[in-house]
C-alpha cells in the first residue's frame, strides 16, 4: 500500500512503516526515545514493535493503565513527571503505541512537554487506525466530558501495522467499524454499501477498507485542519454519541460503552434527526438503522437517562453561541453541518431507537 500524505506528515502501512521509522531514526539523531504504551499494548503489541525497531537510541518504556477512565490531566501530570525524571529534553521523541487513548494523550503530552517535542503514532486498534491517530487532534477528557482539553498538532508520522488487529477482541473490532461506517455515510455511498455483508470480507478486504477509511478522513481533515467548516462532517453521530459515552462512563449503574459502541447509537439517533429534517428518506433511515443494529447490540435506555444525556449536550465542544450543533446526513454519502434539533425530536429519536 502506498503511503498517504496528510499535510506535513505521512501515513505508512505494514512493512513500509518500519522501513520509514528506522530510516527516520537514523537520520534525526534524537537524544532519547520514549515509547508510551498501556498495560494491554505493553503485553500484546510492544514485543512485535520492538522486534522490528532498529536504532542505537536509548529507549525508555512508559506504561499507563488502559481505558478511557485514565485519559485525564492527572495521567498527563504523571507522564510529564516521568519524562522529566527519565531525562527527556526538547530533542526527545515520543512514540505512542496503542489505541485512541494512547495516541490522544501521548500526542497531547508531547505537544506540551517543554513547549513541544516530536511524536509518532502507532495505532494498534481499528478505531485508532481509522480515526483517533489521524488528523492531529490530541487531548484528554475533563471529568466525564470527552476531549475538552487539547491541541491540534501533527505527529511526525503515523505507522499502521494491521497485524496488531489480531490481538483485538471482537468488541474492539466492532468499535472501530463504527467510524468506518461513518466515513461511508458522510462521504462515500459505495464505501457504505461494502459493509452490508461483513461475513463475506477477507483479511485482504479489511486492509483495503482500512486504507480507504483513512483516505476519507484525511481528505476531509486536509481541507479544514482546524475544524471551522467541512471537518465538522466527522462529528456525525458524535454529538449524541459523546453524551451517551460520557453518561455511561460516569453512571455506576451502567456498563461503560466503548467509543464505537456509543457512536453507533449516535449515528442511528442522528440519522433519525436527518429524516425528521427531510434530509434523508424514511427508507434510507431504516436501512442505516438495520445495518448498524446488525453489527452492534442494542443499548438499553430508560426515561431517567434522558435528562442527564440532554444536559451533557450543553457541554459538547462543538457547540457555538449556546446552541447544540449537529452534522446530519444530506442523503447517504453527503453531510450538512451546523444543524440544530429540538429536545423533543431527540427524545423521539431515542424512542424510535428502542423500538
Amino acid at each position: 500500500m502506498q503511503s498517504i500524505q496528510a499535510g506535513d506528515y505521512s501515513i505508512y502501512f505494514n512493512e513500509d512503516a518500519y522501513v520509514f521509522l528506522n530510516a527516520y531514526l537514523k537520520e534525526h539523531h534524537y537524544s532519547k526515545l520514549f515509547i508510551l504504551v498501556d498495560s494491554n499494548t505493553n503485553e500484546n503489541c510492544l514485543p512485535h514493535f520492538l522486534s522490528l525497531l532498529a536504532t542505537e537510541n536509548e529507549i525508555e518504556i512508559i506504561e499507563i493503565e488502559s481505558g478511557e477512565a485514565f485519559k485525564t490531566i492527572e495521567t498527563c501530570v504523571q507522564l510529564w513527571e516521568s519524562l522529566t525524571e527519565l531525562g527527556g529534553d526538547r530533542k526527545s521523541l515520543l512514540i505512542n503505541v496503542g489505541g485512541g487513548v494512547i495516541t490522544d494523550i501521548g500526542g497531547f503530552v508531547a505537544s506540551t512537554f517543554k513547549r513541544g517535542i516530536d511524536f509518532i503514532n502507532v495505532p494498534t486498534t481499528l478505531l485508532g487506525m481509522v480515526d483517533a491517530s489521524i488528523g492531529g487532534k490530541n487531548g484528554v477528557d475533563l471529568g466525564n466530558l470527552k476531549n475538552q482539553i487539547g491541541v491540534i498538532n501533527s505527529p511526525k508520522a503515523v505507522l499502521v501495522d494491521t497485524i496488531f488487529l489480531e490481538t483485538l477482541p471482537q468488541n474492539e473490532m466492532r468499535s472501530g467499524l463504527a467510524e468506518m461506517l461513518k466515513h461511508g455515510l458522510i462521504y462515500d455511498k459505495d464505501y457504505w454499501y461494502k459493509f452490508s455483508d461483513l461475513g463475506s470480507l477477507s483479511s485482504d478486504d479489511l486492509d483495503e477498507l482500512i486504507y480507504r477509511s483513512i483516505e476519507i478522513k484525511n481528505a476531509i481533515v486536509s481541507q479544514d485542519p482546524t475544524e471551522n467548516g467541512i471537518r465538522k462532517a466527522l462529528n456525525f453521530g458524535h454529538t449524541l454519541g459523546h453524551a451517551i459515552e460520557s453518561y455511561f462512563l460516569e453512571n455506576p449503574f451502567k456498563t461503560t460503552l466503548l467509543h464505537g459502541e456509543a457512536i453507533a447509537v449516535g449515528m442511528i439517533l442522528e440519522s433519525y434527526l436527518s429524516q425528521q429534517k427531510e434530509l434523508i428518506t424514511k427508507e434510507e433511515y431504516l436501512e442505516i438503522k438495520t445495518v448498524i443494529q446488525s453489527i452492534f447490540s442494542t443499548t438499553n435506555f430508560d426515561e431517567n437517562d434522558m435528562e442527564p444525556i440532554l444536559n451533557l449536550l450543553i457541554h459538547d465542544k462543538k457547540n457555538e453561541f449556546g446552541k447544540v450543533q449537529f452534522a446530519l446526513l444530506d442523503g447517504i454519502g453527503k453531510i450538512k453541518i451546523n444543524q440544530h434539533a429540538e429536545n423533543n425530536w431527540i427524545i423521539d429519536a431515542f424512542d424510535d431507537y428502542k423500538r
